[in-house]
């Protein structure tokens, strides 16, 4: 792994991690940001969703930006961002961030609009959702 890159295992993936952020999300908007988030509580079912650390996932609407070179310009920096800064908040959180400004704003905004998002969602976080560590049941067969 590269050493400053965002590793595949802090990205939010599958239908059921998706769904259950979007469902059971709370949210709220910051400058250039709108996100949603949530605390991940049962992942003793599999493994791949029993990670220690935050996960995110960056959306940059096509009806906005129609050039694929723009939205992944603004994915990248969304995500560079959040790297740096994943410290402010707490483990175990699965967040959306969905870009909602019509032009193409420098690193610096997002970097802001991303801190003041974070400390937010750190802010907010309940001390209980700061759960023990995941525990693996074995699954009889």
């Amino acid at each position: 792994m590269k050493p400053n890159s965002l590793p595949k295992s802090m990205m939010v993936s599958g239908r059921l991690a998706v769904s259950a952020l979007l469902e059971k999300g709370k949210g709220g908007v910051s400058g250039c940001l709108r996100y949603k988030w949530v605390a991940r509580e049962d992942c003793h079912f599999d493994q791949t969703q029993c990670v220690e650390k935050s996960r995110i996932l960056v959306s940059v609407p096509k009806k906005l930006f129609h050039r694929a070179v723009k939205r992944n310009l603004l994915k990248r920096r969304m995500r560079e961002a959040f790297r740096v800064q994943q410290g402010l908040i707490g483990p175990r959180l699965d967040i959306l961030f969905v870009y909602i400004s019509k032009a193409v704003l420098p690193f610096e905004t997002i970097y802001a609009d991303m801190t003041a998002a974070l400390t937010t969602i750190a802010g907010s976080q309940a001390p209980s959702s700061e759960a023990a560590p995941c525990h693996f049941e074995p699954v009889e067969t």
